[in-house]
């Protein structure tokens, strides 16, 4: 048989455990609730050119220049920090006598960005080169010139646009340049807005 000891021990421990569930259970504490509902949403780059086709002659002859104008627009909701010109071409020899690659011989004169400087000259050239160098290089499209003073900074705005003027020589050596009688230069220009 159990002890008196025992029993009043199970008891207590009872009586202990059920006042603690009794009270563990009405125990009450404040509590609040908040939710937040957030939504990203990308912005757009959108760079469109204008015109298309930027230059298409015939009938050049070394010493010749082509003056062209062009316009890259930003039309998406995000500024454009730089815009990477890439250029590639194709010569096609029409009668297979080149030595010589016909794009080192047309050079391709940047002229002042019309809308960063406040000079507006057509005729000052911020930078030169062939389009065979070209073809190497990723200049900044939308680049603030360093010849012109003031204007706007580098890159293209959204839902602005930059003018651009561009000449295009093909370049007089006072050496024989037969060779390249009835070549074609396919260019590609492509603009990539970052």
């Amino acid at each position: 048989m159990m002890s008196f000891k025992k029993k009043l021990g199970y008891a207590l421990s009872s009586a202990a455990l059920g006042l603690v569930l009794v009270t563990g259970g009405t125990f009450a504490y404040f509590s609040d609730t908040a939710e937040t509902q957030n939504t990203f949403a990308a912005g757009t780059l959108d760079l469109s050119l204008d015109p298309e086709v930027i230059i298409d002659v015939e009938n050049l002859i070394p010493g010749d220049s082509e003056f062209r104008t062009f316009y890259l627009e930003n039309n998406g909701t995000v500024d454009i920090k730089e815009v990477i010109l890439r250029t590639s071409y194709e010569v096609e020899d029409a009668k297979g006598d080149n030595t010589d690659d016909f794009g080192k011989h047309i050079r391709v004169n940047f002229l002042e960005n019309a809308d960063k400087s406040e000079d507006y000259g057509y005729n000052d050239i911020i930078f030169s080169t062939t389009l065979y160098d070209l073809q190497n290089m990723s200049p900044d499209a939308v680049e603030k010139n360093i010849v012109g003073i003031g204007g706007e900074q580098s890159g293209l705005p959204a839902g602005t646009n930059d003018t651009m003027f561009v000449a295009f020589e093909f370049v007089e050596t006072e050496e024989d340049q037969n060779q390249f009688q009835g070549d074609k230069l396919k260019l590609d220009w492509s603009f990539e807005a970052r």
